[in-house]
């Protein structure tokens, strides 16, 4: 009775319009009061509980996207990507879809990649005579990869959120956010680059020819002017595949050497600009923040009813394998990710999904993943597809338009899902790599 409670007034809440996280500390409020001898009393305790020290790195890498985003990063970055891959067919789309590629690996945001990537290359692409849908659904659908390519905020959430439980038989699960971060690489660029050969198909099909290739002295002039840029994803991701410093560390790292280069090389940032940047980082921070306080204590209500026993007695009565699990895990995060902002989801649903993924022997690294690529799907899907609604205040063009713009590019990363759902060695690779060393 008590969880039936918690539920119906969880989505009661968030259909009526109250923030998610508003939702999540309400309903597991009223539930511990009304249904439960909890003493509310410890309730800040669990609420505080959630701020562990690897959280510290989702404001500094806010920061250090917030920093790059809003100077000249995104216009050099495309540059150098267009002088590599704008001489083939639909080059300038592949282009676009290259720099969110590089451009997810230096913000970790997928709304400020698309809008960092997409107000260089909308008008750009649509100049070229490329069809308005083809053009808006490569970036809209390309900017989503800024939740899976490292650094990433929603990976952070995850980790801490899945290292705070327990496994089915009480042994406490443990998610390094350094391996998650290298788990995003191989799926990110496997998703990316399935986008370019899209690209470059539907271009030859629309009759777009292949042009001379810049000049090497050209190409290496780009590299250079978008350098400072650049090096930020050898800075972070090096950094910590390398063992030199954590993710925190690599945040911290980062934001220094973004507001270094906003400030003091590209000057695309001035001094008395930095308090609305500041400004900007904060209220984003403060909105994950209270997602995540509240979903600890949701998540204590969860597990002191046993609800993830229930569920894994429930599955395991039916014979459910791994792969049948798999499936019900992905239509189930498809669908909340379409109502839901990913760390909202990822909060919510890891307490109750992860320990019967571990039961049936699924590694918890790569279980991250499955629930990240579905994040990256709800950024494009509707009703409340973040990705869909950036978009359209940057171009104007009403949100049914983009939805319908972006649905051959979901189709795509459908079947990248399934490869990274059944395939394990496309997430774990890297990580067991470096575990064996």
């Amino acid at each position: 009775m008590s969880i039936l409670c918690l539920f119906v007034i969880l989505f009661g809440l968030i259909l009526i319009g109250v923030p998610v996280a508003v939702s999540l500390g309400i309903s597991s409020l009223l539930t511990l009061v009304f249904f439960t001898d909890f003493d509310i009393l410890a309730i800040p305790d669990i609420f505080v509980s959630g701020f562990k020290s690897t959280l510290m790195a989702i404001p500094m890498f806010i920061l250090a996207g917030l920093l790059l985003s809003k100077g000249s990063s995104a216009q050099r970055i495309v540059d150098f990507a267009k002088s590599l891959v704008g001489h083939l067919p639909g080059g300038l789309t592949m282009s676009a879809i290259l720099a969110c590629i590089i451009f997810a690996a230096v913000s970790g945001s997928s709304p400020a990649t698309v809008v960092a990537i997409g107000s260089v290359m909308f008008v750009a692409l649509k100049n070229a005579g490329y069809p308005q849908s083809y053009a808006i659904g490569a970036i809209t659908s390309a900017g989503s990869l800024g939740i899976l390519i490292p650094p990433s905020v929603v990976m952070i959430v995850y980790g801490v959120t899945a290292s705070g439980l327990s496994d089915l038989n009480g042994k406490t699960i443990t998610v390094s956010i350094e391996e998650l971060f290298k788990a995003g690489i191989i799926p990110g660029l496997l998703i990316g680059f399935a986008m370019m050969l899209y690209a470059y198909i539907g271009a030859k099909r629309l009759g777009f020819k292949a042009s001379k290739p810049e000049k090497i002295q050209v190409r290496v002039k780009k590299f250079f002017e978008a350098f400072w840029a650049l090096f930020i994803i050898f800075v972070v991701i090096g950094g910590i595949y390398g063992g030199f410093f954590t993710a925190t560390e690599a945040a911290g790292i980062a934001c220094v050497y973004a507001f270094f280069v906003s400030v003091f090389v590209y000057k695309d940032i001035r001094l008395k600009d930095m308090y609305s940047v500041l400004l900007d980082a904060a209220i984003t921070t403060a909105m994950i923040f209270l997602i995540i306080g509240s979903a600890v204590v949701f998540a204590h209500v969860l597990t002191s009813e046993r609800i993830p026993h229930m569920i894994a007695e429930f599955l395991i009565e039916q014979n459910m394998s791994w792969w049948m699990f798999l499936i019900v895990v992905n239509i189930v995060l498809f669908v909340m990710g379409q109502f839901m902002e990913p760390s909202s989801v990822v909060m919510i649903m890891t307490p109750l999904l992860l320990p019967i993924a571990v039961s049936l022997d699924i590694d918890p690294i790569h279980f991250g993943i499955i629930m990240v690529v579905n994040m990256e799907l709800g950024m494009i899907t509707p009703p409340v597809g973040l990705n869909l609604f950036v978009a359209s205040s940057l171009t104007g063009i009403n949100l049914k338009d983009i939805t319908l713009s972006v649905l051959p590019w979901l189709i795509i990363m459908l079947l990248g899902l399934i490869a990274i759902t059944y395939v394990e060695d496309i997430s774990l690779w890297l990580p067991l790599l470096s575990r064996i060393n």
